[in-house]
């Protein structure tokens, strides 16, 4: 049965609050309108938010030309793309395309607001819609996300952040993960720095618990350790790790198809670091109930604290997953998959998914958000779609509004947060596109109500 109230009561409300003052502080700079460097420009196209980037920009062509990687290189150089929105495929002025989108929205019962990659700015904007019209919030990235999240809401972790990891780190455990495929600059801007704020020949050890790190990794001190064991049966190996450190007795002779002398060793390591890390990227542990994976991690962790220091620390906030989160927070208390349809928040998990909504019939308009990532199309289904996506995205079936919107960090500012949450990293706008920001095609589409 479908979620949503009546009609009658949906309005929109007091419910989201003022955002913090901060949210309104972007600085703001003058786009060039000629060959210029621009430096310390913050990089929105992972978790990381690297914050020196030197950005060459001419007209509206980007490149990087310092502290780049693969995917801010090839994602600042991106071209603007198309302005122009579509109704039914036909190019139309922006307050058409916003009316049309208003009518469909007034018209449905339980709207899906999906997608959800934007800034902060974005993801309140699309909360305020979806509380107008009672519909519900899930972002791209929450069957991942969730993973951590049913694990941080079970049983708490203790987490560290990137500057502690950076200044303090004495041993860094990356558990079934390389990092370095979502997170190009990790080691570099966590590990490979040789002075911090206490030591300045800094060594940290590095221990890789599955795939090895990519080839041109670049770490100060010794190679990093690979232990290949299958990720997929992690859980056995940290069990191991657990019973070793509690000098329990072990009838087994191996555990995640490794050795159990080898996990012998890296339980010495982890008992005698100072301040030891266990790093995951929760997004790689793609296989059934991997939640009980990360709850493994975070009761290792636990059991680590007993005689040591160490702390978790969970890799996140690509396409905006952290910030819409944030953002959801704020407003109702509760993150993705949360609907609005009763005139109170009401968050499950379960039954709120994009996909399940979807299969089910549950949702009879699409509404997907998606300004980083040209191929973070919306899924296929037979309701009106609008899409408010990324200039140049390459969709499979032509929605019934395709609003063009611009990148946040690169066609206007905003804010987003980094992977460990404790900073909101301000972003700056780097050449005139003419395209909206998705707070601003909102807007377009709430005016038009």
């Amino acid at each position: 049965m479908p979620f949503g109230g009546p009609k009658t009561q949906r309005r929109a409300s007091k419910l989201l609050a003022p955002a913090p003052l901060w949210c309104y502080a972007v600085p703001l700079m003058a786009p060039p309108t000629k060959s210029t460097e621009i430096r310390d420009v913050s990089c929105p196209f992972c978790g990381l938010v690297c914050d020196d980037l030197v950005v060459t920009a001419a007209a509206d062509r980007l490149a990087v030309g310092a502290n780049g990687c693969r995917i801010s290189e090839a994602a600042f150089a991106r071209a603007a793309g198309e302005a122009q929105p579509r109704v039914n495929g036909k190019a139309t002025p922006l307050d058409v395309a916003a009316k049309e989108a208003a009518k469909l929205l007034r018209g449905a019962h339980q709207p899906l607001f999906a997608g959800l990659g934007s800034d902060a700015a974005g993801a309140r904007a699309a909360g305020r819609l979806a509380e107008r019209c009672g519909g519900v919030l899930d972002h791209m990235n929450s069957a991942a996300a969730l993973r951590n999240l049913f694990v941080l809401q079970d049983r708490g972790w203790m987490t560290t952040t990137m500057s502690e990891v950076r200044n303090r780190a004495d041993l860094l455990v990356v558990a079934g993960t390389d990092i370095v495929s979502r997170f190009p600059r990790f080691f570099e801007r966590c590990i490979a720095n040789s002075e911090t704020l206490f030591a300045k020949d800094r060594r940290c050890e590095v221990i890789c618990l599955g795939p090895a790190l990519p080839g041109g990794t670049k770490l100060s001190g010794p190679a990093p350790r690979v232990v290949a064991c299958d990720v997929s049966r992690l859980h056995e190996a940290l069990g191991v790790i657990r019973a070793l450190l509690g000098g329990r007795p072990l009838q087994a002779k191996e555990a995640a198809g490794v050795p159990l002398a080898v996990w012998n060793e890296v339980t010495e390591k982890m008992r005698t670091a100072r301040y030891g890390v266990l790093a995951w990227a929760v997004a790689d542990f793609d296989f059934p109930h991997a939640e009980l994976t990360v709850h493994a991690l975070c009761d290792l962790i636990r059991d680590l604290n007993q005689t040591t220091r160490f702390s978790g620390f969970p890799l996140g906030g690509s396409e905006g997953d952290l910030t819409a989160d944030a953002v959801g927070l704020w407003q109702t208390g509760f993150g993705s998959r949360t609907s609005l349809g009763r005139g109170t928040p009401e968050y499950d998990p379960y039954h709120l998914s994009t996909r399940g909504l979807l299969e089910r019939g549950e949702a009879d308009v699409l509404f997907w958000i998606s300004s980083f990532d040209q191929t973070r199309t919306p899924p296929s289904t037979t309701i009106p779609t609008i899409v408010l996506g990324a200039a140049g995205m390459a969709l499979k079936k032509e929605p019934a509004v395709f609003i063009p919107v611009g990148t946040p960090g690169v066609d206007h500012a905003g804010h987003l947060f980094r992977t460990d949450r404790v900073v909101a990293i301000p972003l700056r706008q780097l050449r005139r596109s003419g395209l909206p920001s998705v707070a601003e095609a909102i807007g377009a589409i709430e005016a038009a109500w």
